[in-house]
């Protein structure tokens, strides 16, 4: 849909002349935009003016409903916001409670957290992989990305049980062992993966359309990276070094900091944020082998802690947060002493990241909307909650 405004403007001596502005509504719609997103652009003529993201289609009033769940039932409300991140989605809820409850998990936990983490973070970059070149007409890419989801897809519904929303993390712990065998299944799987990333070295970053279509374009300054609290693979784009993972260690990463590397780039565009997915793409499938290596090394033993029958948080509050797929995610809990969260405030990524769209988009070509759009890497159930 979209509407005319007119603004009248002088040229020479009493003249006056009447220029029209379009308003243009991109969305709301679904299979664009990884979720229901809308846009609202003033256009003259090819050129965009402003740009005002609109959201909330799929808000579901989430940090409410946790204050009616108990801290049991509040994971499955947690796994769903950004459905391609569930396992790290979780993990902030229970990182947050354990805390509170001054708990601390065993050793294998922690590495298989850490293990299930990192395979996740590559889930959800491969989609993006395979459906940012898709976007800009290249379909062959998501062929092969979900060729390698599926790969990893295998081996943690063989552990949970769930191919999308996991549901394996638990308040102390994970929810059972893993299965006999597994992680030799999810090292072969991890290997297949890792020979697979050339393919899109070469058939995205080597294409002289896509390089193109991206290379100085929708270029993020790093001022606006900290002024609207922008995280995660599109802030290191613009060169803003910040990793919690590196920066605040929290399950085994403080030992695993020998292995880490953040992907860093300085321009700050469409082509470098790509560049950054890609690179964090590989040195995560590097963090699972090094987790897989030390689990292998681990003695046999629980993986979760027995927990009584109605699980009740301190009086107090805490903030817990994650370096997930996308960027930060904060949990903040305040509790007074009852079964359910008196109060849990959610800071997703995509939240913070989508705002940036306001100063990307004005001064560019309607062509090259698509191409920042979906170089933001989002999902719109973490923006909307």
């Amino acid at each position: 849909m979209s509407s005319l405004r007119e603004t009248t403007v002088g040229i020479g001596a009493g003249a006056e002349n009447t220029a029209t502005d379009m308003v243009l509504n991109i969305g709301p719609q679904h299979p664009a935009t990884h979720g229901v997103l809308r846009l609202k652009l003033v256009l003259d003529g090819e050129r965009i003016v402003s740009a005002e993201p609109i959201i909330g289609y799929m808000h579901r009033g989430a940090e409410k409903l946790f204050e009616a769940r108990d801290y049991r039932q509040i994971i499955m409300l947690a796994n769903r916001h950004d459905w391609l991140s569930a396992f790290a989605n979780e993990l902030g809820v229970v990182l947050a409670v354990e805390r509170m409850l001054g708990m601390e998990v065993p050793e294998r936990a922690v590495w298989t957290r850490t293990l299930l983490a990192e395979l996740n973070r590559v889930l959800n970059h491969l989609m993006f992989i395979g459906s940012y070149p898709l976007e800009l007409g290249g379909i062959t890419p998501v062929f092969y990305a979900f060729h390698s989801r599926e790969e990893l897809q295998q081996v943690l519904e063989e552990a949970s049980g769930g191919r999308m929303h996991y549901m394996f993390n638990r308040v102390g712990g994970l929810k059972e062992d893993l299965p006999a065998g597994w992680l030799g299944r999810v090292r072969a799987a991890v290997a297949a993966v890792r020979a697979q990333l050339p393919v899109y070295q070469n058939l995205v970053l080597g294409n002289e359309i896509f390089r193109a279509r991206t290379a100085g374009v929708g270029v993020l300054a790093p001022e606006h990276v900290h002024a609207y609290g922008i995280t995660g693979p599109i802030a290191r784009a613009s060169g803003v070094d910040f990793d919690l993972r590196r920066d605040e260690p929290y399950l085994a990463y403080g030992e695993l900091q020998d292995v880490l590397t953040v992907a860093l780039r300085e321009e700050g565009d469409c082509l470098a944020r790509f560049e950054c997915l890609l690179e964090q793409t590989a040195n995560s499938l590097d963090l699972a082998d090094a987790c897989l290596d030390r689990l292998a090394g681990l003695p046999a033993g629980p993986v979760n802690l027995r927990l009584p029958k109605v699980l009740k948080a301190p009086e107090g509050e805490t903030y817990a947060w994650t370096e997930n797929p996308l960027g930060v995610n904060g949990y903040y809990l305040v509790s007074r002493g009852d079964k359910t969260p008196w109060r849990l405030k959610l800071r997703s990524a995509s939240f913070n990241n989508i705002q940036a769209l306001t100063e990307l988009l004005p001064g560019t070509l309607v062509a090259d909307m698509v191409a920042i759009l979906g170089s933001m890497f989002f999902v719109v159930g973490d923006i909307d909650k």
